[in-house]
């Protein structure tokens, strides 16, 4: 899968002695023309890309549908195919590490237009998480205007307003 980009946040000011925990992720990027399948964040006012932790021996396309299916309700997931591969380094507030390194694997898929039941976690239902359709130019500058101006942005929109575009660019302006 190729590489699209890896990202520092900018409170690490060097990888070198740090403790570094990883953890893989499945994103989907399920596109309807113009329109995009994503979850709108009350708590962060932000778009992102339906996806989620992989769990420990758990393969990635099974990771991919289950997340899309609990976090959109999305049925009949076909057409997989690989995007590319986003890797970020966040600090990390447990005990176990200090930079916390994702690795987030993005695909392209199609679904029923029509969304079924969701089942969030505790987190995600206090955050306010809601799946939408949208479309993709203005979810882009929603999250842009996120970036500028809002002092509770969370972490992922960056990464997430990256892959919006890049979606854009390359799955869009064919």
């Amino acid at each position: 899968m190729r590489h699209i980009k890896t990202t520092i946040h900018h409170e690490i000011s060097s990888l070198e002695s740090q403790r570094i925990t990883q953890r893989h992720a499945a994103r989907a990027i399920v596109l309807n023309g113009d329109d995009i399948l994503l979850l709108y964040t009350e708590r962060y006012h932000d778009y992102t890309i339906p996806g989620g932790g992989i769990d420990i021996g758990e393969d990635v396309m099974a990771a991919l549908i289950r997340e899309l299916e609990e976090e959109t309700g999305a049925s009949n997931i076909r057409n997989i195919q690989p995007f590319g591969r986003y890797e970020e380094y966040r600090p990390w507030y447990k005990d176990d590490a200090d930079v916390q390194h994702i690795i987030s694997y993005c695909y392209t898929c199609q679904i029923d237009n029509q969304l079924g039941e969701t089942r969030y976690e505790d987190y995600e239902v206090k955050n306010g998480m809601k799946p939408v359709w949208m479309n993709i130019h203005q979810a882009i500058a929603h999250n842009e205007h996120i970036m500028q101006n809002s002092p509770k942005k969370g972490f992922s929109v960056e990464r997430e307003t990256h892959l919006l575009k890049l979606a854009a660019k390359e799955l869009l302006e064919r």
